[in-house]
């Protein structure tokens, strides 16, 4: 095969720019008289149809953590990693059911607003800076750093820097245009990713079965994948025994089993879709019923995604198994499983390998520019209009929001350029997993309390906040070295290099739940006489579903419960 991009393969990926930004630019123009609003620029409220919020959420999401990260996951556990894809659409039918009729009733905007209303303007400011430095510092950093690295091994690995600063510009380009350019041309981002990904995963399927001697058969050659691998498509792990291989061990401390459905992949995932400003923020400016139905379509979406990002890295590691792309997956001279995606890209022909290029292009800059868009929102209305100019006009505003998100850009880049962060050395899902993982079960019960109890005090969300933060440092860092490997809570299992360490996910659900308790037990000893103020969920909170809603839900979560009794 012939990795090297060619001409046509450039000529297909500028298309695909210019197409972008024509569209952009008309949906700019088309709409200009509106910019100077600030909601209109943050929110595009009202603009957006439910196919447009289904798409963006989509696009904002998939970026190259997933086709790089996540299809290595598949090279190295299977199919089990798609437990992230498909407990999101579950996690997405939740948030439209029960969290958006709340956040639109009341109004909100951004995840500040929502703790100011529920809380105080303490719990707002508090997590609104914190959230400032997270979207900065770990979340646009790392996602800026994997693009730049992925598309980087595809043109030959020397532009690295280059390659950077034009994802970094091609994003503000299309976040300066505000919600409604990133949300309608997350559309064909959206549509470019998704036929891109398909052909890249046939393809490898096609080339399986040519291997084999099953002829360009794509069924064929998933039939041999199962046939081959049957450990890479199984779902829940068993928990290690005596005997235990290292491998088994570091598989099972990655998703471990059903323990990790006991709260930990519902923790990471009901707070990445439902108190993530990055994610709520496609639907906070439509109506109930408009943004129920693109969370749900969204929903239909996240189902499709591990074919589009797993089955590469599980063909790669059959084709790796029997002698195919022994270069392809090194990095410096060892197996690097993020070299996955992008090996199984060398097998298209000329022409798709552009169209492949253009389809993590995509994720990557709308996933720069929806990150860039919320923390422009939260710096603009949370901390700028309440603190530093408190009669800004919205014209003002939005040119700060525009200055905050060529500076969070630009802080992104001069971090990346040699990697003060070492996401490199991590590895970028398992750093972006690790720390938003440290705030994650910290933030959610503020959050699930604010919204169903309403006893839940300002004073017990800021020590909950407080201890879910310090328990999370604990857990990972030091509880093992003092209390041991096997306590009545958790199991901690060898690290293969002379260490223990309770698996990631179920740290999330014991910080979860310490957290929770931590609040109900603040609560009820408060005597400060505080008012709970907002009671957010009376006066008629719909919790009901169209009919259509309804069956969208039904065939969301059957299809779900069939994948997970098909490959158990």
């Amino acid at each position: 095969m012939t990795k090297a991009l060619q001409s046509y393969d450039y000529i297909v990926f500028i298309l695909y720019f210019l197409i972008i930004a024509s569209y952009g630019y008309w949906i700019y123009k088309r709409k200009q008289t509106a910019t100077a609003n600030s909601t209109d620029f943050f929110l595009a409220e009202g603009q957006l149809t439910w196919w447009a919020i289904g798409a963006s959420l989509i696009a904002s999401n998939i970026s190259a953590e997933q086709f790089i990260g996540m299809s290595g996951n598949g090279f190295r556990l299977g199919l089990a990693i798609s437990a992230y894809e498909w407990i999101a659409a579950v996690s997405l039918v939740l948030v439209g059911v029960f969290f958006m009729p709340v956040y639109l009733k009341n109004r909100i905007y951004t995840m500040p607003q929502f703790l100011k209303t529920r809380y105080n303007e303490t719990v707002a400011m508090i997590m609104a800076i914190f959230w400032l430095f997270l979207y900065i510092f770990v979340n646009l950093t790392s996602i800026l750093y994997l693009g730049a690295i992925a598309i980087n091994n595809l043109t030959g690995g020397a532009h690295f820097h280059l390659i950077m600063i034009g994802l970094a510009l091609f994003a503000l380009f299309i976040t300066l245009g505000g919600m409604k350019v990133i949300g309608y041309t997350d559309v064909i981002q959206v549509l470019v990713l998704s036929v891109g990904g398909l052909i890249t995963s046939y393809i490898a399927l096609t080339v399986v079965g040519e291997k084999f001697g099953y002829g360009s058969n794509a069924i064929a050659g998933f039939n041999h994948l199962i046939k081959v691998a049957p450990d890479h498509f199984k779902m829940i792990f068993d928990k290690p025994g005596a005997g235990a291989t290292q491998k088994q061990i570091d598989d099972y401390s990655s998703l471990p089993g059903l323990a990790m459905m006991a709260a930990g992949m519902w923790v990471a995932n009901l707070n990445y879709w439902g108190c993530n400003q990055y994610i709520t923020q496609r639907a906070l400016g439509a109506d109930l019923k408009t943004a129920r139905t693109g969370i749900f379509f969204a929903a239909f979406l996240k189902l499709l995604m591990p074919i589009l990002v797993v089955l590469p890295g599980i063909a790669a590691y059959v084709l790796y198994q029997n002698g195919a792309l022994q270069q392809e997956m090194l990095s410096n001279g060892s197996l690097n499983q993020d070299n996955a995606y992008s090996s199984v890209v060398g097998f298209l022909p000329v022409g798709l390998k552009g169209l492949s290029m253009a389809a993590l292009t995509a994720a990557i800059v709308a996933s720069l520019a929806g990150k860039a868009n919320s923390i422009s929102t939260i710096y603009s209305l949370d901390i700028y209009k309440k603190y530093i100019n408190r009669e800004a006009s919205d014209t003002k505003i939005v040119t700060t929001g525009r200055i905050i998100i060529i500076i969070s850009l630009i802080i992104a880049i001069i971090i990346n350029w040699n990697d003060a962060l070492g996401i490199g050395g991590k590895g970028g899902f398992e750093f972006i997993q690790k720390y938003t993982g440290y705030i994650s079960p910290a933030i959610f019960p503020v959050f699930l309390l604010g919204f169903f109890w309403k006893k839940a005090t300002s004073k017990a969300a800021i020590t909950g906040i407080i201890v879910g933060v310090i328990l999370s440092i604990v857990f990972d860092k030091f509880i093992v070295g003092i209390a041991g490997s096997e306590t009545i809570l958790y199991t901690a299992y060898s690290n293969g290099h002379g260490g223990f360490e309770i698996p990631y996910l179920i740290q999330m659900g014991l910080v979860f739940a310490f957290t929770m308790i931590t609040i109900v037990l603040v609560s009820l000893l408060d005597k400060s006489g505080q008012k709970h103020e907002n009671d957010l969920i009376e006066d008629g909170t719909k919790y009901t579903l169209s009919n259509a809603n309804l069956a969208m839900v039904i065939i969301v979560l059957g299809l779900v419960a069939a994948m997970y009794i098909r490959f158990w």
